[in-house]
Parts: structure tokens; sequence; C-alpha cells
């Protein structure tokens, strides 16, 4: 089972390489992990995505929590929460397809960020479902280039 965590770290060298330290030193893994400083600049938001059952997820949490450079962390999987990706990605398109990309592009409520002759480069935002869902109809023009930022999230409280 996949579970989002937001932690809250204070912003020092470091604290990044003991927390990645922390999931692949007892064996967990990180799906996706997207770090920000916040309004203060003195703290970061990070925002890792994970897999296991409860009780694995129940000892990250522990574990993150011991960690000198942690402020808190929160677990997604308690309350309601916001989230959403973004993602870059360049299609291969020619004079034919180009519109009928354009349109899918409009439909997602994506954005077109660059145009060539032979590829157009698309801005796409939204939660996990969404986003793989308009890639999935990309993959039928040709997706050249792809990068995801990963899961960024909010609690809804």
């Amino acid at each position: 089972m996949r579970h989002t965590i937001s932690v809250l770290v204070e912003n020092k060298f470091g604290a990044l390489t003991r927390i990645a330290g922390l999931f692949s030193g007892r064996g967990y893994n990180i799906d996706t992990l997207n770090v920000a400083p916040t309004q203060d600049a003195d703290t970061s938001q990070m925002t890792i995505v994970t897999r296991g059952d409860d009780a694995t997820l129940e000892q990250i949490v522990k574990q993150l929590n011991k960690l000198t450079d942690v402020l808190s962390v929160e677990d997604f999987r308690e309350h309601e929460y916001v989230d959403r990706e973004l993602v870059l990605l360049k299609v291969k398109v020619d004079s034919s397809s180009r519109s009928e990309v354009m349109q899918i592009t409009d439909i997602f409520r994506g954005k077109i960020v660059d145009v060539q002759p032979q590829t157009v480069t698309v801005e796409i935002t939204g939660d996990e479902g969404k986003v793989d869902k308009y890639l999935s109809l990309m993959t039928n023009f040709g997706v050249l280039a792809l990068t995801r930022t990963g899961k960024v999230a909010l609690s809804r409280r």
C-alpha cells in the first residue's frame, strides 16, 4: 500500500541525507521525494511517498520523529489532504497530430509551454490519477522526454 508522509525539517546541511539514510538503512523504498523551503527560510517541507503495510508506516513515522533535524511528521492516512504533481513532457507531433495533442492538453487543463516543428512541450498538474491518464493518452503520439516532480501534499485541516 502507498503512503504519503509530510516531514517538516530544519533547513540544515545533511538533513535530507539523514532521512534518506533512515529509509535505505532499514530497507524501505521511497517512491517519490519532494523537498523545498517553506515560507520560513529556516525550515523545509518534505513530501515522501513510500510503500508498506500499516506497521511499516508506523515504524517509519517513529524513526523519523527520532531524527534531530525533524520538527514534525504528518502521516496523511489519518486525515484528508490535497496533493498535486507537476509533469513536463515533450510529445512528438506532426501537422496532423498537433491539434489533437493541443485539444487533449486543453481538456486536461494543461499548458503548452514550447512549440517546435516536430514537438510540443506540455506542463500538466493534478493528482496522480489525472497525470497518469493524460500520460497514457500521450503515449499514442510518442513521448520523447518526461520529468515528474513527485507528489506534494498539504493537510486539509
